[in-house]
């Protein structure tokens, strides 16, 4: 599924629905506080100095390549880990000195784990079980998760015996039978096929948002993380570089490095000239009209900036349009057909390639653009993201 598409699916959902934003509220206290918090393997640091909330019932997805240091993250929350410096906080306390398994938290795994010897049902009593559960407790928990994860059918099978999918659901079960106050997904749906996984990620969900647990999911996959997450951390060399919501990750990222992270992205860079109230001319090739962008973020005459502005933003098209504000001719050089979209990969007389994006909303058309046509692009002022760095 596109990111477009996820994110107006994501708008859709919260229109009925009251908004969910504790960390907007200053008197909201997060469940997980990560304060200060350093990693190191001997030499190398894994973690850098990194401060953090995550408030309960967040769906929160920690997002970068790998190596970037998400995985330690949750490591040191399931206590798998320990901290070199700093603090972790889980509901205010302290939780360096707490073995994992008196944590209140558990964790689900990228290989789920299932007892291949024990039916779906076991599996997801097993838990309980060793946390001698009275007998009729464990019945109706399971029962209850069996429900949630729409597995009933599926009770008495082995984990060989149902897809993947399902094995998916079967440990998630398993995780959230304990009523843990956070879970933590590792990759979780990093063995699935690109369809089920799509499917899936609605299911997480529908869960997470029905039990009311806090998740934290680990993946490199975009279109994942913004699909599922109330708000996304992107990270880098053991930083995180932003923190804010699928959409506001998308529309308003604060560097470079995010906006070329998350989703396709035409990166601009130039020099700077103040043009009225927000208002900026920038100078970007030789020979050629500055493009004008605003920004409510200040910049100085001659400052080095990048203009991060995403392909479905920029028009293209074979004649001059009216309004030469942003408008650059180029030549067509590769067009990639996605279906639901095309995209024109732009060569401009700088030698910059700049691509653009159209809606094929016809099941037959002529394309009435090609390969080697020229062609103009252009772009609204307010269209793209002025970049410090």
């Amino acid at each position: 599924m596109p990111l477009l598409d996820a994110l107006d699916l994501k708008e859709q959902s919260n229109v009925s629905s009251p908004v969910f934003a504790p960390w907007d509220d200053p008197n909201e206290k997060p469940l997980i506080r990560f304060e200060n918090v350093t990693k190191r393997f001997g030499t190398f640091t894994a973690i850098d100095d990194l401060t953090i909330d995550i408030y309960a019932q967040e769906f929160f997805a920690l997002l970068g390549p790998s190596g970037c240091g998400k995985t330690t993250m949750m490591r040191m929350l399931a206590g798998f880990e320990t901290v070199t410096e700093g603090r972790i906080l889980l509901s205010g306390s302290d939780i360096a000195q707490v073995a994992p398994n008196q944590r209140a938290v558990n964790m689900m795994f990228q290989s789920y784990a299932l007892f291949p010897h024990l039916s779906v049902w076991d599996n997801i009593a097993f838990g309980l079980r060793r946390d001698k559960m009275p007998k009729d407790q464990i019945e109706a928990r399971v029962a209850e998760m069996l429900k949630l994860t729409r597995l009933e059918k599926f009770a008495r099978r082995k984990p060989h015996q149902i897809s993947g999918g399902q094995r998916q659901r079967v440990a998630l079960a398993r995780s959230l039978a304990k009523a843990p106050k956070l879970l933590l997904l590792d990759e979780p749906l990093g063995a699935l096929d690109k369809k089920l996984r799509q499917e899936t990620q609605f299911e997480l969900m529908d869960i997470q948002e029905g039990t009311g647990t806090t998740f934290v999911i680990v993946t490199h996959d975009q279109e994942e993380a913004m699909t599922v997450a109330s708000r996304v951390a992107v990270m880098d060399e053991g930083r995180i570089i932003q923190v804010a919501t699928p959409a506001n990750i998308y529309e308003t990222p604060n560097s470079v490095y995010v906006a070329d992270f998350i989703g396709d992205v035409n990166i601009i860079s130039g020099t700077t000239k103040p043009a009225g109230a927000d208002r900026y001319h920038i100078d970007w090739a030789p020979n050629q009209a500055p493009i004008v962008a605003t920004s409510q973020n200040s910049f100085s005459e001659g400052q080095t900036c990048h203009l991060a502005i995403r392909p479905e933003k920029i028009t293209i098209a074979k004649d001059k349009p009216e309004d030469t504000e942003n408008a650059v001719q180029g030549k067509v050089l590769d067009i990639a057909y996605l279906g639901n979209l095309s995209t024109y990969h732009v060569e401009l007389p700088g030698g910059q390639v700049i691509k653009a994006q159209t809606a094929n909303t016809r099941r037959i058309s002529n394309r009435g653009i090609t390969w080697e046509d020229p062609v103009w692009i252009r772009w609204n002022a307010t269209a793209g993201v002025l970049l410090e760095q």
